[in-house]
């Protein structure tokens, strides 16, 4: 009986992630697994639960955006075995103006038995603002504060 290690998830997860997003990378995580998001702007959901929220989350987004690659791809091991720190870049597109964007995330996960129970996402939330040609609301709202 082979053991699949966190690596190895992590790196089925980026594959899947670099034409998603895509629902089989829900596949990948517990049941009961937690997403944490602590760099999301202020209104958005800085956590989900399960992975059938999750596996929702990407069908959504596949609406709005492709992913089309990722790269500078860093996965490192921490003192705990089941936790990695994983560093990458992902390319995409957004599907209503064709606008590219990248960009760099950071990823900590907790895999058990093969899954990845919790994981915790940092990403610069400019990136999607430029991205998603948001930037007059962001500044509306500063501007309201």
């Amino acid at each position: 009986m082979s053991v699949v290690t966190p690596r190895e998830v992590i790196t089925e997860l980026l594959h899947l992630t670099a034409t998603g997003p895509r629902e089989e990378m829900a596949d990948l995580f517990a049941e009961d697994a937690v997403f944490e998001f602590p760099f999301l702007p202020p209104g958005m959901p800085q956590e989900e639960q399960n992975r059938e929220t999750f596996r929702t989350h990407l069908k959504e987004g596949a609406l709005i955006q492709t992913f089309e690659s990722v790269d500078n791809i860093e996965i490192r091991e921490t003192t705990d075995p089941e936790v990695v720190v994983v560093e990458y870049r992902l390319h995409g597109r957004v599907t209503a103006t064709g606008k590219q964007f990248a960009n760099q995330i950071i990823m900590v996960a907790r895999v058990r038995d093969g899954l990845i129970t919790w994981s915790r996402n940092y990403s610069n939330p400019l990136d999607g603002v430029i991205a998603f040609d948001m930037v007059d609301d962001l500044l509306a709202g500063l501007a309201r504060r």
